[in-house]
């Protein structure tokens, strides 16, 4: 689900402010975006927004279509340029960097769609994910092949043939190639039975666990923070809640706002 740079349609007596009412637990991030200004063209679509990532962590961004959720991890990947402010990795300003130096740096990207290639066999897609490193890729494969056996069974398979839960688990394994410390994920459960996508979820945590931490976009904002350790709600291109995971789903005015009461 591509951000547009709409606004909300939340009513005046029901939309949130941008202010943060709230902040997560102090911790040294890994990454930190720091009033950030960023959009497409001449469209401003984020607006003074600033959120961190701890090492280790999940952080979950919901919020309305067109609250700038996607925006957010493309500022930070490189495919969009912050017009103001600074997205920093381990306290060095990465903002404006190419994509593939944003790769090297040791943070990896799983966007929403187009995020396999449908004509390379699974073997091919990992390998492809790890056209920056100059060592021997086979040990890292092997060790992915062992945390995820579903690639394994269909290693000679073409991506296109296989299910969207089994392509979405093959973009996480492609984007570990690099061993990244922080991974940005799009949507990962979008399109998806409910079924698979709790599968989905169980992967997004199976990629913690190796030590990866996740900034993700998620639609299923409910199920996206359960499985988080702190979350933030966007609207209109800024920060309006930032919390601990479990304190935004007890909070009853994100809850009647952006969860469905």
């Amino acid at each position: 689900m591509s951000d547009d740079p709409a606004s909300s349609t939340a009513d005046a007596d029901g939309s949130a402010d941008a202010s943060v009412e709230s902040d997560p637990p102090a911790a040294d991030p890994i990454l930190s975006v720091e009033h950030v200004d960023s959009g497409y063209g001449d469209v401003q679509v984020l607006d003074d927004l600033s959120l961190t990532l701890a090492d280790g962590e999940v952080a979950c961004l919901i919020g309305p279509n067109g609250a700038g959720k996607s925006t957010v991890l493309k500022t930070v990947f490189g495919l969009l340029t912050p017009w103001s402010g600074h997205v920093r990795y381990r306290g060095d300003d990465i903002g404006g960097l190419a994509p593939e130096d944003v790769v090297r740096e040791g943070i990896g990207y799983v966007p929403q769609t187009e995020n396999v290639f449908g004509n390379l066999t699974i073997e091919e897609n990992l390998r492809m994910g790890g056209v920056a490193r100059d060592d021997d890729l086979g040990p890292v494969i092997d060790e992915l092949y062992d945390r995820f056996p579903i690639l394994t069974e269909k290693r000679n398979a073409k991506a296109r043939t296989l299910s969207g839960g089994q392509r979405q688990v093959l973009a996480f394994a492609r984007a570990l190639v690099m061993e990244p410390d922080v991974l940005l994920i799009d949507e990962p459960s979008a399109g998806l039975a409910p079924n698979t996508a709790d599968e989905v979820f169980d992967d997004v945590l199976a990629v913690n666990e190796l030590g990866t931490a996740i900034l993700m976009v998620e639609q299923n904002a409910r199920k996206g923070l359960s499985i988080s350790d702190s979350g933030y709600v966007l609207d209109q291109g800024s920060v309006a809640y930032a919390d601990e995971a479990d304190a935004l789903l007890d909070n009853p005015e994100v809850s009647r706002l952006y969860l469905g009461g």
